[in-house]
């Protein structure tokens, strides 16, 4: 396959024997940009299809919870009416809605809530890195053509990691604001906290403040719901048994990978094309696993694992356990909540078995 097309998914060269079905292997797909596919892509991840309002179970020892469920029926009740159509218009800025809480609370399940009962003519959804990704692949006036378009913009995982990102995005939600467009946010760090501990130039301070007054910040409160079965001290598996597993897949959408060898492909593949990337797969084995102790490459798995997350897709990482993901050092730094959110992830990923559905 020539100029880094991707193979369909399920064939491929993979890891196979004369007489054995094929593996699928990450760092044998090369995706390209697909325009067509970014714009589409603006809804709920798959691991969300069946979020609404009545599934959410707010903890009653948390009455903040039920606050913010509360506030978001509110607010796709005042959507649903024709007559909020007719408010909107330019020069008519709208105020958003920020959820803060730490990772586990049900955030996501309530903007993706929000994004079905809506429906996709008037609700876009991404991630904050998706929307960046977005904007460099449209560029920024077509984005915001694009985007202006929708009634609600819900942007789920609203993390700042470098002062560029800031500016553009801090650009992009007031143009869309500006429009009427009403964002709906999430994050784990409250807005006027955004970037802090990593970059405290004048420029990027002024840009946080900026974005802070664009929303109504509504705290969640309560512990990380995976946490309920958190169990880091189960047995780690081997090289062997990963890919025994991995190969008890094979030609259903099994996938299997060398650890660094994956790490290394990541970085020449764009981030806005992790989600091409596992396309297709139903279970992905990972052998020799590691410590990482490098930002750069612990950003990149943190995307991976975003978006096999959203998928649903079963993951078994051999050699190391989700705590031991990244470094203490990487752990206690400026990306501490990013990387907390993907031993979290991760863990409850090497739980699940595709014919129990999602932990």
């Amino acid at each position: 396959m020539s100029g880094g097309e991707q193979e369909p998914a399920g064939v491929g060269s993979g890891r196979q024997g004369r007489d054995e079905v094929a593996l699928l292997t990450l760092t044998d797909r090369s995706p390209r940009l697909d325009r067509a596919r970014l714009l589409a892509q603006q809804v709920p991840p798959p691991q969300f299809d069946d979020a609404s309002f009545d599934s959410y179970r707010p903890d009653i020892s948390h009455p903040s919870q039920t606050a913010a469920l509360r506030r978001m029926r509110a607010l796709a009740h005042s959507i649903e009416r024709p007559r909020r159509r007719l408010l909107r218009g330019r020069g008519r800025a709208s105020t958003g809605v920020y959820l803060d809480g730490g990772y586990g609370v049900g955030k996501t399940h309530l903007i993706a809530a929000l994004a079905h009962a809506l429906g996709p003519e008037r609700a876009l959804y991404g991630t904050f890195v998706e929307y960046t990704h977005l904007v460099g692949a449209l560029g920024f006036g077509a984005a915001v053509a694009e985007l202006s378009g929708a009634v609600v913009l819900c942007i789920d995982e609203f993390e700042l990691d470098d002062p560029g990102d800031t500016v553009l995005m801090s650009r992009l939600l007031r143009e869309l604001s500006d429009a009427g467009v009403t964002l709906v946010a999430t994050s784990n760090t409250q807005p006027g906290a955004l970037g802090e501990g990593r970059f405290a130039a004048d420029d990027f301070l002024r840009e946080i403040t900026s974005l802070a007054s664009r929303f109504e910040v509504m705290r969640i409160d309560g512990p990380d719901y995976r946490a309920r079965t958190l169990d880091f001290d189960r047995p780690v598996p081997t090289d062997g048994q990963v890919r025994a597993e991995a190969t008890a897949h094979a030609g259903r959408g099994g996938a299997l990978d060398d650890f660094s060898t994956l790490l290394g492909h990541l970085g020449r593949v764009h981030p806005s094309r992790y989600g091409q990337l596992v396309d297709g797969v139903t279970f992905l084995g990972l052998t020799g696993g590691a410590t990482l102790t490098d930002d750069v490459a612990g950003l990149r798995l943190v995307v991976l694992i975003d978006r096999l997350y959203d998928r649903g897709i079963p993951v078994r990482l051999a050699g190391i356990g989700a705590r031991e993901l990244v470094s203490e050092r990487m752990r206690a730094g400026g990306y501490r909540k990013k990387y907390l959110r993907a031993i979290s992830r991760l863990d409850a990923l090497s739980r699940r078995d595709e014919a129990l559905g999602p932990v």
